[in-house]
């Protein structure tokens, strides 16, 4: 059987969306694995006055391409940048390279997308379905084309709770919403879309659907694959762990970042699945205020709303490994001791969002703006808040994916290609996966080196002490003006005193006795 290097040998491969984070670490992979590839070609566009020649040059300087540039120093000979706009009429090529392209390519990778998820309609129908409707026509023109692949994402068919490894139908036919499109305006066409989009969360999964549906319809006799990956997270294993380049997806969860702060919050997640201990540690990690509005809700005959509530199980596993790494491994420059909580329950989530965020930064602010300088902490969490509802639809749903198609290609792969091309998502140890992630978004994203930990850890420590301190007014101020001036409230605090003295009493009599 030959294998995946053995095929790669003095194959011409043809790479769109080539800037990207996918595209980039397949340009890596494929080049540092595949060292037998003949030229790998990618359609970039000129953006803010550098040419394709010049954005590829600076992204090989990267330090994704570390260990290639060991193993293989002129490794960018083989790395041709092609002029091409994929929204524009033949992709913006000119007749030149539309002839060597035609001529030579023999694997396309069809990366190229927006990863916007609320793109308005008209343009992410332009980048997801209109350029790869181009893509196709000119795959139609190449002469030693061998297979197409295209990107796609596991979240295309979201309206579905079980997806299979097939196109479905889409809720309405491309052809006729292109050129519905054409004669409509933008305001239109936004009044429109949330209609169109139905049980789709937004535009972004919406024009996958509509472009698998056209792959399989226009690809005639085309070898194509669609590759479905999920959400895009840090690197694995390769070139190395943890690198990760962007704040899209989790990493924008992960860290808040403007000039003034690299991390607003570090993670402090309490997991338990008893509701007792929930309110406990709510109790404690929070402020006081939550546990008086919870006392008033037990008082008024309803139940606390300020627990914990994760929506899957993974979700326990990962908090509790990101707050355990940036406990070990803090954010320099934090601005608060940070706390974080996963919660259903919306009044809550926006009370703790309005306590936690929104008047911290409007104080700040306003700080900034008494001392002649520019606000910034507003910016940031409307920043942040912006990229969690973005992932709240995938965060609170949950699908059951066939894999079938996978399982046979990996059966099917040899043994030296299983180690060289691990795609068995299997023996991820999702623990140490999450701390190579959390170091990643901090040496790779926010650029900083180990070398800072222990004043980071000691700046830490001062914000926890005083949150202490604050936590320690706020009670003594609360008891003051509630406890002190009430009956019922006092009540209350003696009877919670004698049941946890009784408590107390029970267990050290129980621990001294002898049988």
């Amino acid at each position: 059987m030959v294998t995946i290097p053995e095929y790669y040998e003095g194959k011409n491969v043809l790479i769109t969306g080539a800037t990207g984070f996918m595209g980039k670490v397949l340009l890596e992979k494929l080049l540092r694995s595949c060292s037998s590839v003949k030229t790998a070609y990618v359609l970039v566009r000129p953006k803010a006055g550098q040419a394709p020649e010049a954005r590829i040059a600076d992204m090989i300087n990267c330090k994704l391409f570390d260990r290639l540039r060991e193993e293989q120093p002129d490794f960018a000979e083989k790395i041709v940048a092609v002029n091409s706009d994929l929204t524009q009429p033949d992709l913006d090529l000119s007749t030149e390279d539309q002839e060597t392209l035609t001529g030579c390519i023999n694997i396309v990778f069809h990366c190229a997308a927006t990863i916007r998820f609320n793109e308005p309609l008209k343009d992410a129908m332009q980048l997801n379905v209109l350029a790869t409707q181009k893509m196709v026509n000119l795959a139609h023109r190449m002469k030693h084309l061998e297979v197409f692949i295209h990107v796609s994402t596991a979240y295309a068919h979201c309206d579905r709770e079980l997806i299979e490894e097939v196109v479905y139908p889409p809720p309405v036919d491309y052809r006729k919403l292109i050129d519905t499109l054409e004669w409509m305006d933008d305001k239109l066409v936004s009044l429109m879309t949330p209609k169109l989009l139905g049980e789709r969360p937004n535009t972004y999964t919406y024009t996958k659907a509509l472009a698998e549906q056209l792959i399989q319809q226009e690809c005639g006799n085309l070898n194509v694959a669609i590759i479905r990956p999920s959400i895009v997270g840090a690197s694995w294993k390769e070139p190395f762990p943890g690198w990760i380049d962007n704040f899209n997806g989790p990493s924008g969860i992960f860290i808040a970042r403007n000039p003034l702060e690299q991390a607003f919050r570090r993670p402090n997640v309490n997991l338990t699945t008893n509701h007792l201990i929930n309110q406990y540690w709510i109790a404690v990690s929070h402020k006081a205020p939550a546990f008086l509005y919870d006392l008033f809700l037990r008082m008024s005959g309803r139940e606390p709303r300020n627990a914990l509530v994760c929506c899957m199980p993974v979700f326990l596993s990962t908090e509790y490994c990101i707050n355990m790494t940036f406990k070990t491994n803090p954010l320099e420059q934090a601005f608060r001791r940070p706390n974080v909580n996963l919660r259903s329950n919306p009044f809550t989530n926006q009370y703790w969002t309005t306590v936690s965020h929104t008047l911290p930064a409007l104080l700040y602010d306003g700080f900034l703006m008494l001392t002649g300088q520019k606000p910034r902490m507003m910016k940031t969490i409307t920043r942040l808040h912006k990229a969690m509802m973005v992932l709240e639809y995938f965060t609170s749903h949950s699908w059951v994916w066939n894999m079938d198609n996978i399982t046979m290609l990996m059966n099917q792969m040899g043994s030296e290609d299983k180690k060289a091309f691990n795609i068995d998502v299997r023996q991820l140890h999702w623990a140490e996966y999450m701390e190579n992630y959390c170091m990643g978004t901090k040496k790779y994203v926010l650029n900083e080196e180990l070398s800072g930990l222990p004043a980071a850890r000691k700046h830490l420590n001062k914000l926890r002490n005083i949150r202490y301190t604050f936590n320690t007014i706020l009670v003594v101020f609360i008891w003051r003006i509630f406890i002190a001036r009430s009956q019922m409230a006092r009540n209350i605090w003696y009877f919670v005193v004698s049941l946890c003295f009784k408590f107390l009493s029970y267990f050290r009599a129980s621990s001294t006795m002898r049988y």
